[in-house]
């Protein structure tokens, strides 16, 4: 405490020496990960700064040259405005409160189902990412990095051999160490055989992205705790961005993001073919994964702290949908079949892994399941010996499936069918709680923002499309099996504006995401129509 109130003193005279008063207030701010101690200091115009202790003086140095020379390149970080003689204490510029994962937490809490305006502003800061890598590696001295000035093999095994004693060892799961640790060390050699000029931000993640307003109403990213960078491979910041645990970003949306991450880095370098972009990211995605779970069973199994141990299911469902085993009947992708030819006694010894009895899977609601189709068995359909011979309608085998998705209102009758089937489901919403009750949702639609949160905080939505999703799931699955060319799916409410347009809305990308087909949407009191094309 001794310690804390001299440190707190001495914080205060260097605001003083800096501004040339007292403080009006000063307010500590919730800790982050380092030991480091932050203050919101407040002036008696009501301005204010940050104030920062810290107990690593190599650790601040790291921080302060990396600051002032991202500032001098016109990068997107807290300026800094005062350091103390010693180092350990310095006044930064105040980015606000608000952060990119507190902007995303709905989308979040909603188990992945992230909204439009939350996609726009991900990939604003995806493609910032580059930034900061690209141009602010140039004429950076590494060897003021900390705690060391370049990603290396050295340290890839450490954090492997982190992963094997902290997590895999505690699970009793029976391995062959000599020849995971053959496999540890292709995976580090592979890891370090690229050179790459860029900067790793290390600990690149929603947390320490700042957010502040800007006049168009959005936010201007700002980039925060990038201490711990040094020389390295852009990929690792890319695979600990997408692939955090708690996040849940689905499988679409990461692929929206690589998309646009690839597409933002070819404005700074040359960058490599999108085959060998990927294969070289899985090797990043799997390393990050391990790296995760290993502090995740240090702190997790050895310290006890509940949050960690929450953390370890979702980090194992990243792994089970790395390794192979997203769900039953799921096939490997390209991603997983590369990784299994270069390393196959770990990607063997990690998917038994994943199948341990503490890591069983628990079957998640349809909409948050990762993409592709999938048929719980694949004998489903076939025939027994008393069927007699199968017959068949004029419509199999013509493909491909086109769905075609409505919303209405009652009042205005259901849509005709125009495709000659006569028509296929059609669903009443009207049993769930209507956001058109209350006046600030009277102008808008089940596609606006305010009205989606509204339904999804309600809960009864939610439960009315997990019931659609599975009979859809089935229809669908059967139509592409017999090739037949046309499915629709109507919503319907009292005036066709806010439940059946959501519903609507979310089975329609809910089809498109998992089984690739076309869809049609057609939103009819709303006037309005989409097409999701279908995907190769």
């Amino acid at each position: 405490m001794r310690n804390q109130r001299i440190a707190m003193q001495r914080l205060i005279a260097l605001y003083k020496r800096w501004s040339g008063e007292e403080p009006l207030h000063t307010e500590k701010l919730p800790g982050a990960g380092s030991n480091r101690a932050y203050y919101r200091i407040t002036d008696k115009d009501g301005h204010t700064v940050v104030g920062v202790v810290g107990t690593s003086r190599d650790e601040n140095h790291a921080f302060l040259y990396l600051a002032d020379h991202f500032a001098k390149r016109r990068l997107p970080v807290p300026r800094v405005l005062a350091v103390d003689d010693d180092e350990l204490r310095y006044i930064q510029e105040d980015l606000g409160s608000v952060s990119l994962f507190d902007v995303i937490r709905g989308g979040r809490e909603a188990g992945g189902r992230y909204n439009q305006r939350e996609k726009e502003l991900l990939k604003k800061v995806v493609r910032e990412l580059p930034n900061i890598q690209i141009r602010g590696a140039r004429g950076l001295d590494w060897s003021n990095c900390y705690p060391q000035p370049e990603f290396d093999a050295e340290s890839v095994l450490f954090d492997l051999n982190y992963f094997k004693y902290c997590f895999l060892k505690p699970t009793d799961l029976d391995f062959h160490e000599l020849k995971l640790e053959a496999n540890f060390r292709l995976l580090a050699k592979d890891l370090t055989a690229e050179a790459c000029d860029a900067f790793l931000y290390r600990d690149f993640q929603a947390r320490n992205v700042m957010l502040r307003p800007v006049a168009d109403g959005g936010y201007a990213p700002y980039f925060i705790d990038f201490q711990g960078g040094r020389k390295g491979p852009y990929y690792y910041d890319l695979a600990s961005f997408l692939w955090q645990a708690s996040a849940k970003y689905p499988n679409k949306l990461r692929r929206e993001l690589i998309y646009e991450y690839y597409h933002s880095l070819s404005n700074y370098i040359e960058v490599p073919s999108k085959r060998h972009f990927v294969n070289r990211l899985s090797l990043f995605v799997l390393f990050r994964t391990l790296q995760v779970l290993g502090a995740y069973g240090f702190r997790g199994y050895f310290e006890r702290k509940k949050h960690f141990i929450d953390s370890i299911p979702p980090a194992i469902q990243n792994l089970r949908e790395l390794v192979g085993m997203g769900g039953q009947g799921a096939q490997p992708s390209p991603l997983t079949t590369h990784l299994c030819e270069q390393y196959p006694y770990m990607m063997d010894m990690l998917r038994r892994l994943t199948e341990l009895p503490q890591f069983a899977q628990i079957e998640e609601p349809a909409l948050n399941r990762a993409d592709g189709y999938r048929i719980t068995e694949s004998n489903v359909y076939q025939a027994h010996p008393m069927d007699g011979p199968a017959t068949y309608s004029k419509y199999d085998n013509k493909g491909p499936l086109v769905v075609r998705v409505f919303s209405f209102s009652y009042r205005k009758g259901i849509p005709e069918d125009e495709s000659g089937n006569g028509g296929g489901y059609v669903f009443d919403c009207r049993s769930t709680h209507n956001p058109g009750r209350y006046e600030p949702y009277k102008k808008l639609t089940g596609l606006d923002e305010p009205v989606i949160r509204f339904l999804e905080d309600d809960g009864e939505i939610l439960t009315f499309l997990d019931s659609v999703y599975k009979l859809a799931d089935a229809h669908v699955a059967r139509y592409i099996q017999r090739g037949f060319t046309s499915l629709m799916f109507s919503f319907g409410c009292t005036g066709g504006q806010h439940r059946s347009v959501y519903s609507a809305q979310h089975l329609a990308e809910y089809l498109n995401r998992k089984y690739g087909v076309e869809v049609r949407i057609c939103h009819r009191e709303q006037n309005i129509q989409q097409v999701l094309p279908a995907k190769p």
